[in-house]
């Protein structure tokens, strides 16, 4: 009986211990891009202009990016809104690794997340049959700015920019 309860005890511990671990995990590589940011764009035709944020939430077990962008008019399209919510969250080790993103265009995008060089954050989709692959690259610029560069590659290795930009850290 104390060998069935010492082991119960044990589970236990290791649960619980597990548990602890995932909800004090950091988000160190993470925390340079948590607060507001804003776009360097000028709104003007060609260049559109928004704003983005990632906070923590659900006491902190997930990062949550929510980013608004507006493209004025040109002559070959009619001004447009783009809106889109990503949600950053950890796997069992409480290693911030995957994403899920959604947007305004019934886009979903499944992310895995990688590190490199202490200044860049890569976000890369999951490979999926007949579909481009996405790549969404936030390197550290200085104390206050960072730059976003969206990629996508049809064969999975040569990539081409989409859209590329600068923004700035701003007050709450």
């Amino acid at each position: 009986m104390k060998t069935i309860i010492s082991m119960i005890f044990t589970v236990f511990l290791l649960t619980l211990t597990t548990y602890s671990q995932q909800n004090n995990a950091s988000w160190d590589k993470l925390n340079y891009l948590i607060g507001n940011w804003k776009g360097e764009g000028s709104g003007k035709p060609g260049e559109g202009e928004g704003y983005f944020s990632f906070k923590l939430d659900l006491d902190q077990n997930i990062l949550v990016r929510t980013s608004h962008s507006e493209y004025p008019a040109t002559q070959d399209r009619p001004a447009t809104n783009h809106d889109d919510l990503m949600i950053i969250y950890r796997d069992d080790s409480g290693n911030p690794i995957s994403a899920i993103y959604f947007d305004n265009e019934n886009h979903v995008i499944n992310y895995s997340i990688t590190f490199s060089n202490n200044k860049d954050i890569v976000f890369t989709s999951d490979k999926i049959p007949d579909a481009p692959l996405f790549r969404l690259t936030y390197s550290i610029v200085d104390d206050i700015t960072v730059n976003i560069r969206f990629e996508m590659s049809r064969d999975g290795e040569n990539f081409f920019t989409y859209i590329e930009g600068k923004a700035k850290r701003v007050e709450e």
